[in-house]
C-alpha cells in the first residue's frame, strides 16, 4: 500500500465540489442542504459546485462515479464534500478510476457510507477527512456547533497538529428535517461525560484507518478495498463508530470478532471509539435506554479487544462520527494518542 499523503488545501474564495456519492437526499430534504450550502459560502468563504446526481434520488452507481471523477478532475475545484451518507456506495467503488483520482488529489470530507470512498482514497495514497457533511454538520439547526465548526475550519484550511478535546455538551435527539420550525433554534443538548481510557500506559502515534464499523463489515464481506495482507495496518491508529441504525452490541462484537479472526485487530496498538448514536426516529430511546445502549456497546468492544488485541489502548466516547458536535478525523493522517497525558492530537 502507498503511504497516504496530504492533498493541497483550499483557501477562502475557492470552489468546492458538493457531491452525493450515496444518497440524493438533498433533492428530497432541501432545508438542511440549502442551509449547509449557505454556511459554506458565508461562514467558510467557499463556493459550492453541484453535479448532476447531487440532488437526484435514485441515481445509478455510474452517475455517482461520474460525479466523483468530474469533481476530482476539475482543476478549479479544490476540495470535495459529501452532501450526506447512505447505504449503497459500495456499488460505486468498482466504477472508480483510481489513477484519475490519484493524479488529482483533493481533500474529501464525508463519513458514514462515505467510509467506502475514504478507504478507496487511503488505498490510492490520499489522506481524506472523516466527517463534516453538508446536510448534517453544516446544515445543523440554529447554528453549527462551535467545536464542529472549529475542527472543520482547521481541517479545511490548515496543515499541522490539532488537539482534540471532549465536548462539554452533546446532542442526542434529532429534529425532523422536513419541518421548517426545526431550523428556527439550536437543538437541545445534554452534558458530556468526557472520554474513558483503557490501558493508557503508552504513547501511540501512527496513521489512522477505520471509519463506520457497519460499512467496514460490508467491505470485508465483499472482499473489497481491505488489504489481503493485514500487516499493512501495523502500528496504525484504528478509529471506529456506529451509525443511527444503532447496531446491537452483539452485532458490534461479531464484526470485531471477524476482524480479529482476520488478524486485523491486533495490528492496531490504539483504538478511538466514537460516542455511539443512541437515539433515532425509529428507536427513540429514553435516557436510561441510551445509557444502556452505550454501556452494552462498550462491553462488546472490550470483549472483542480482550480476546484479539489484549494490549490495545482504547479511548471511548471520542466525538467522531454520528455525533454532535463532531470532530473531523484525518483518514490516513497522523494521529497521536498520549495515554499518560490523556491527550489526542491529529494532524490536518
Amino acid at each position: 500500500m502507498t503511504t497516504p499523503v496530504y492533498p493541497p488545501k483550499p483557501v477562502p474564495g475557492d470552489r468546492v465540489a458538493v457531491i452525493s456519492p450515496s444518497s440524493g437526499l438533498p433533492g428530497l430534504l432541501p432545508l438542511p442542504y440549502e442551509l449547509g450550502l449557505e454556511r459554506l459560502r458565508k461562514e467558510f468563504g467557499l463556493e459550492p459546485v453541484e453535479y448532476p446526481a447531487t440532488r437526484k434520488m435514485g441515481s445509478t452507481p455510474r452517475e455517482r462515479a461520474d460525479d466523483i471523477h468530474a469533481a476530482f478532475a476539475d482543476p478549479t475545484v479544490k476540495a470535495v464534500i459529501a452532501s450526506i451518507g447512505g447505504d449503497d456506495q459500495i456499488t460505486v467503488l468498482p466504477l472508480l478510476d483510481r489513477e484519475l483520482i490519484r493524479a488529482n488529489p483533493k481533500p474529501f470530507f464525508g463519513y458514514s457510507d462515505n467510509t467506502n470512498l475514504l478507504v478507496h482514497l487511503w488505498n490510492a495514497g490520499i489522506v481524506g477527512y472523516h466527517g463534516a457533511t453538508v446536510m448534517c454538520e453544516l446544515g445543523r439547526p440554529g447554528a453549527m456547533d462551535p467545536l464542529t465548526a472549529e475542527s472543520l475550519r482547521a481541517a479545511l484550511f490548515t496543515s499541522g497538529p490539532y488537539e482534540l478535546r471532549p465536548a462539554t455538551r452533546f446532542r442526542e435527539v434529532d429534529l425532523p428535517w422536513e419541518a421548517p420550525e426545526s431550523f428556527l433554534a439550536a437543538p437541545s443538548t445534554e452534558p458530556g461525560s468526557g472520554w474513558t481510557w483503557v490501558r493508557p500506559d503508552r504513547v501511540v502515534e501512527g496513521r489512522s484507518w477505520g471509519g463506520n464499523i457497519e460499512i467496514l463489515s460490508w467491505l470485508l464481506m465483499a472482499d473489497r478495498e481491505i488489504a489481503r495482507d493485514p500487516s499493512v495496518y501495523d502500528g496504525h491508529v484504528l478509529f471506529l463508530e456506529t451509525s443511527e441504525d444503532m447496531p446491537g452490541a452483539d452485532d458490534v462484537f461479531w464484526i470485531l470478532r471477524s476482524m480479529g479472526e482476520r488478524s486485523l485487530l491486533r495490528r492496531f496498538p490504539a483504538l478511538l471509539m466514537g460516542r455511539p448514536k443512541a437515539w433515532s426516529f425509529e428507536q427513540p430511546h429514553e435516557p436510561g435506554a441510551r445509557i444502556r445502549y452505550a454501556r452494552d456497546q462498550r462491553e462488546a468492544v472490550l470483549r472483542a479487544v480482550g480476546t484479539y488485541a489484549p494490549d490495545m489502548m482504547v479511548v471511548f466516547d471520542v466525538d467522531l462520527g454520528h455525533t454532535d458536535p463532531q470532530i473531523v478525523i484525518p483518514y490516513g493522517g497522523t494521529v497521536r494518542v498520549d495515554g499518560p497525558a490523556r491527550r489526542i492530537t491529529v494532524t490536518y
